[in-house]
């Protein structure tokens, strides 16, 4: 038994995650004990609050952030600790089949993160290379503390193939629609399309919460150099100059904080 993850047969979801469309991938449903996934939801913040130390607003993403471990109360402090803990990253290797891993306990990228009303995030691919670390950004564990969310409201995490032409994201393969208390784990070095393009139509004073760790590996030849996320254009955006340019100075790491806004 862990202490706040449900147990499960990990063997079973290591090969419910191999080899998955349109690239490895599981879904853990009930991952979270009662306690913790109600002390979790209990001291998210509020979109307005004044916690949150990013606001990413512009064409490609709308959303909030905070990694910032002193911000974070009690029982959300122990549950990041375990998840970057040693007795959780043997799950994750359990699950990928990969040994070399260990979680990135910076939190980079990761940490809480809320959706309102028009909230979104093209589909993109992550950050390779860690900005600060010599390793590669590896798997993603995502999971969603959003109660009686409303699947009409959009907010599924969408996964798409690739196309090797214009290394762009192909078709939608799947979508993983935001159930309270379920975990997402995915790789992200097989040319990982993710994201969710449209438009939240949630109500207002509503949020899609969900919290992140991210496992990283030592980089390999193959590795690809990218030190920001590539994102895609979606719909009509494949026609507008001004989201083509947003989107090539969002994937570079020079100027990349030109493009996106920040609180303070």
């Amino acid at each position: 038994m862990t202490q706040y993850v449900n147990n499960k047969d990990w063997d079973k979801l290591h090969k419910e995650f191999i080899g998955q469309n349109p690239f490895d991938h599981v879904v853990i449903d009930n991952f979270f004990n009662q306690e913790t996934v109600d002390n979790l939801l209990e001291e998210f913040p509020n979109y307005n609050s004044s916690v949150w130390d990013a606001h990413y607003n512009n064409a490609i993403e709308n959303k909030k952030a905070c990694n910032v471990w002193n911000k974070f109360p009690k029982a959300t402090y122990a549950v990041f600790s375990y998840l970057c803990g040693e007795e959780f990253e043997s799950i994750v290797k359990t699950i990928t089949g990969n040994q070399s891993l260990s979680s990135d306990i910076g939190l980079h990228g990761g940490g809480w993160h809320a959706h309102t009303k028009n909230g979104k995030l093209n589909i993109h691919l992550d950050y390779s290379l860690h900005p600060k670390l010599p390793l590669k950004r590896n798997y993603n564990l995502i999971v969603y503390i959003t109660p009686n969310w409303n699947k009409t409201w959009g907010g599924g995490l969408e996964l798409w193939s690739h196309n090797k032409t214009n290394n762009q994201p192909a078709d939608l393969v799947k979508t993983i629609d935001n159930e309270f208390n379920r975990a997402v784990l995915f790789d992200t070095t097989q040319h990982s399309w993710h994201g969710l393009p449209a438009d939240l139509n949630c109500p207002e004073g509503v949020a899609r919460q969900s919290l992140a760790v991210y496992y990283v590996t030592p980089p390999d030849i193959n590795t690809d150099p990218r030190g920001k996320a590539l994102f895609a254009p979606h719909g009509d955006q494949k026609n507008d100059t001004q989201v083509l340019d947003l989107i090539k100075k969002r994937s570079q790491i020079d100027t990349a904080s030109e493009v996106y806004q920040k609180n303070d």
